[in-house]
This record gives structure tokens, C-alpha cells and sequence, in this order.
């Protein structure tokens, strides 16, 4: 389920930014460059979602997310910050794992479950273990 929608070009390992705001917009920028989309159309998405309450899943871990029009196919990104933000998660840990997605409105209905499907193994201990130790996008990948 996840690697198919993302690649090496989709990671970006010890991004620097200033909190929570920051690094969404980075994120969104270079989600919107990469795959094509409009930059605003992105953030306004991640933005709208986040407003509603917190993607943080605890443990260090946020799943940043968002329904658009204008898409056909889900776009992804995996993003490890350096040093880790306060996200609002339910613990309180910050947050250095960003697992980015941006889903198609048409395609709503298999949403949740790939949702559910991406919690499940960020929450793994073994799996954020080796993406926190990942020397390249290859090793985290």
C-alpha cells in the first residue's frame, strides 16, 4: 500500500523547520512541485484538515492529510524533521515522522482504510525505529 505511491524522490530526511506550521508548509510545497499540483490548493487542504484537530497519532509520529478535487491518484511523502515540533498530538511526545498524504475526492470511499492501514504501521515500533536511523531515502523507503 505505501510504497506504491511513494518513492526515494518522496522522502526528505532531517528537514529543518520552526514548528508545526513550518514544516506543513514545507511539506506542501515540495508535495505541490514534485507531483504538479497547485501549491495553494495543497495547503489550504493540509491546513483545513489540521484546523479540525491534531494529525498527530502520538509517539513522534503525524499523518498530515487531505481529500482534493483535482487529483486522480494519491500523492505521498515521507518527511523526518530535525529537530522534532510540537504537533498537538495525544501525548505531548514532538513530532519527527510526517507520513504526508493527499487523497482524490472520487476515490473517498478506499480512504480510511489505506488511512488505517498507514497508522498501523507508523505505530510499529521497529518501523519508526529504522525511519528515525535512515542514513538515505533508499534505507528509509
Amino acid at each position: 500500500m505505501i510504497s506504491p505511491i511513494l518513492s526515494e524522490e518522496d522522502i526528505s530526511l532531517d528537514l529543518v523547520t520552526k514548528g508545526k506550521q513550518s514544516a506543513l508548509s514545507k511539506i506542501a510545497i515540495r508535495i505541490a512541485r514534485r507531483s504538479g499540483l497547485d501549491e495553494k490548493v495543497v495547503l489550504r487542504g493540509l491546513f483545513d484538515r489540521e484546523r479540525l484537530a491534531s494529525t498527530g497519532i502520538g509517539r513522534g509520529v503525524a499523518i498530515p492529510h487531505a481529500l482534493l478535487e483535482n487529483i486522480c491518484s494519491p500523492v505521498a511523502s515521507l518527511t523526518r524533521l530535525a529537530p522534532p515540533v510540537d504537533f498537538d498530538g495525544p501525548d505531548d511526545d514532538p513530532v519527527d515522522l510526517v507520513y504526508t498524504i493527499l487523497w482524490p475526492r472520487s476515490a473517498s470511499s478506499a480512504f480510511l482504510p489505506a488511512l488505517s492501514r498507514i497508522c498501523r504501521l507508523l505505530r510499529a515500533s521497529q518501523v519508526r525505529e529504522r525511519l528515525r536511523l535512515a542514513q538515505s531515502a533508499d534505507e528509509a523507503l
